[in-house]
């Protein structure tokens, strides 16, 4: 690698009381400091607004990702930088005071062949026998690709699509999004500096509610198969003991509903059995104090049938087929999309409409379905192309092609640092509030990735119709994360194919 180091933080965050100064402890570290801070406020209701610590050398933003979760949030922030590396960081951990410095030099010494870098993650143990709250956290120590303190090339978050928002909790986005860079063929390198994780505190009930997480391995099976345990260091897990210590008790009330004793008496067994059997697993290396072993014992009867019901959640959200929504709004791209793309085109005559522009638009609009157009113009940005010969070329679209609903369009150069340029999701914002509708109702269709990522930025879906200068890379992470079509017709055909 180069000295000129160029990296961004991103901190996701719902408003931790240690936010203000882990930022504060960032700005008053040595040099080199990151580009900017980018705290992503996650919480649904972002009032009162936060107030970060900022200096000129580091300037700190705070932008909303509406309560969608950790991976969601991420992504929202990683894709508002341009710095080479984005630093993840969550909002529960404690940075050393030189950790800029340390991230630094973590950084530095790699080459373009290693795309990640993960930070060594302690956390304090406690005075005496842990919890079972506290092994769990204590657990962090040894996680694979853990985005509590974890750095990623931006061009690699790019071709693999960044976060899968799917993943609702901090549990296993950060595993899938680590198992998708490495089969990719790229490497993840642990680095040399550490972040201390406190233990949260815990609650009586605590572990059956994180078994909401056992819908996320459900996701996890369906994305990357049957070995995805052993392919990321999860550990073996117990759902076939927590289905057999069901089964068992469902035998139990089939035994005495049918007044059939000796299957009430065996299933009985059995679920005494494993019940005993996971609640010692549980007490033994914890403090055995009266309420920690009254804990364990009730949770230990009621953990297999909460991970058992979210694990058949999660199996029927990956496997139900899904039929496409209709959509309020679709916006599309204009060059290479809807007309053919010239570079810097300013002639109204050279605007030629792409073979089934008018065909797809008209399908939607017999639909009652608005549409818009989102287009970066950085030529005028860039002198190359004036703005009335931009608003000439456009009115010629709309002559051809229209009417359109909304266009938004970016005239700012890609350095310029605007809000609104693709893959930022300023314009489909944007046009989502002047239409009066979520961004979530909307659809954006684009031929790069750009446009799949300013969709699922601002949380609209998107679709991707390639053209010769797709990069494969921008349709592999479409197929991920969208839709790919063959072209506008086929694009509308699946915008529309829950309604025909």
């Amino acid at each position: 690698m180069t000295d000129q180091l160029t990296y961004a933080v991103v901190i996701p965050t719902i408003g931790r009381d240690a936010l203000t100064d882990l930022v504060g402890g960032i700005l008053a570290g040595p040099a080199p400091l990151p580009e900017e801070i980018v705290v992503v406020d996650d919480r649904r209701d972002p009032d009162p607004a936060l107030r970060m610590p900022s200096t000129e050398a580091c300037p700190t933003r705070v932008v909303a990702s509406d309560g969608h979760g950790p991976a969601a949030a991420r992504n929202r922030g990683w894709q508002s930088v341009s710095a080479e590396w984005v630093v993840f960081v969550d909002d529960d951990v404690q940075l050393p005071a030189d950790w800029t410095r340390q991230v630094a030099d973590d950084l530095r010494v790699l080459d373009r062949s290693i795309v990640a870098s993960q930070a060594r993650v302690h956390v304090p143990a406690p005075s005496g026998r842990p919890t079972d709250d506290q092994r769990r956290t204590l657990g962090l120590a040894g996680a694979q690709w853990i985005t509590a303190e974890m750095a990623y090339r931006r061009s690699v978050l790019l071709e693999v699509g960044g976060f899968d928002p799917r993943f609702p909790r901090a549990y296993r986005e950060d595993s899938d999004l680590g198992l998708r860079v490495s089969r990719a063929g790229h490497e993840i390198r642990s680095g040399e500096r550490v972040v201390d994780h406190p233990i949260a505190p815990g609650g009586f009930l605590r572990s059956v509610k994180v078994q909401a997480g056992n819908a996320d391995d459900a996701l996890m099976r369906h994305k990357h198969g049957r070995n995805w345990r052993a392919a990321t260091g999860a550990g073996p897990g117990r759902p076939g003991r927590h289905l057999l210590t069901v089964l068992a008790a469902a035998g139990v009330v089939a035994g005495v509903g049918f007044r059939h004793r000796r299957l009430a008496v065996i299933s009985a067994t059995a679920w005494a059995t494993a019940l005993l059997e996971f609640a010692l697993r549980r007490i033994v290396p914890g403090p055995r104090t009266p309420r920690e072993v009254a804990s364990m014992l009730l949770t230990s009867a009621l953990i297999p049938f909460a991970a058992i019901t979210h694990r058949l959640r999660g199996e029927w959200h990956v496997r139900r087929p899904r039929a496409p929504r209709r959509p309020a709004v679709v916006l599309f791209d204009r060059d290479d999309t809807l007309i053919v793309d010239v570079p810097y085109l300013d002639d109204p005559d050279g605007v030629d409409p792409v073979p089934d522009a008018v065909e797809a638009l008209s399908a939607l609009r017999r639909n009652g379905i608005r549409t818009g157009i989102i287009s970066n113009q950085s030529g005028v940005g860039r002198g190359l192309i004036s703005t009335d010969a931009l608003a000439r070329v456009n009115a010629r679209v709309s002559e051809l092609l229209g009417p359109f609903n909304t266009w938004q369009v970016c005239p700012h150069a890609p350095d310029a640092g605007c809000s609104c340029r693709k893959p930022l999701p300023g314009m489909v914002r944007r046009a989502a509030e002047e239409l009066g509708v979520p961004a979530s109702e909307c659809v954006v269709v684009g031929d790069i990735g750009a446009d799949v990522e300013a969709a699922r930025a601002a949380g609209a879906d998107a679709i991707l119709v390639p053209t010769n200068r797709t990069r494969p890379e921008e349709v592999s992470a479409a197929r991920e994360h969208a839709r790919v079509a063959s072209s506008l017709v086929h694009a509308v055909d699946l915008i529309m194919g829950a309604n025909r």
